[in-house]
């Protein structure tokens, strides 16, 4: 182990140094150094100077390391007003525009069982998707039937890759014309 600690103690350093290890017995020693001169100084600073003075404007002489993710969190209230595409037994393809925090193109699979089911992915405005799920409960009869529940954003591409939140999911829902109006509150976080 003295050895090795000799051998380390011994090597050159980063300032040009010659370290000299004595020893003093019991595993203790003395480190004596003999310093290169000012002139190899000056000129060693001198020539890095230089190198720095030749880098393109803006240029770092380091190497950058890769930036983490700034996340932007948005509290949202959006309102869509989806129309009838197909239908396949109790489930619904619509589509149709969204406005408010994130507009753009909405389309949707709905479930309209004893309680409503549904994917979503909005095509937003500004370029990207929103994707999520929601789940909702029917209150009423006839004609017009309202809903209320919640809803869950899963994740997106584009400048919304990382998607993520929830909130409420509200609207009303036409039995004639399959047409839905459905609107969200909630917070979320890309």
């Amino acid at each position: 182990m003295y050895r090795r600690l000799l051998k380390w103690w011994s090597a050159k350093t980063s300032r040009g140094e010659r370290a000299v290890a004595k020893s003093y017995g019991r595993g203790r020693m003395r480190k004596r150094t003999r310093r290169c001169s000012n002139a190899v100084l000056v000129s060693i600073i001198a020539s890095l100077t230089a190198a720095g003075a030749a880098l393109p404007a803006g240029a770092s002489p380091t190497v950058p390391f890769p930036s983490a993710h700034a996340a932007h969190t948005l509290n949202v209230t959006d309102t869509a007003d989806l129309h009838l595409l197909k239908s396949s037994g109790s489930l619904l393809y619509e589509e149709g525009s969204a406005s408010g925090g994130v507009a753009g193109r909405m389309k949707a699979d709905m479930d309209v069982g004893a309680t409503f089911t549904g994917s979503f992915t909005i095509y937003a405005r500004g370029g990207g998707t929103i994707k999520g799920h929601g789940t909702a409960t029917p209150r009423g009869s006839g004609r017009y039937e309202s809903f209320s529940g919640s809803m869950v954003i899963t994740g997106g591409s584009g400048r919304y890759a990382r998607a993520h939140g929830g909130g409420g999911l509200y609207g009303t829902f036409d039995r004639r014309t399959y047409a839905f109006v459905i609107q969200t509150t909630g917070k979320f976080s890309y």
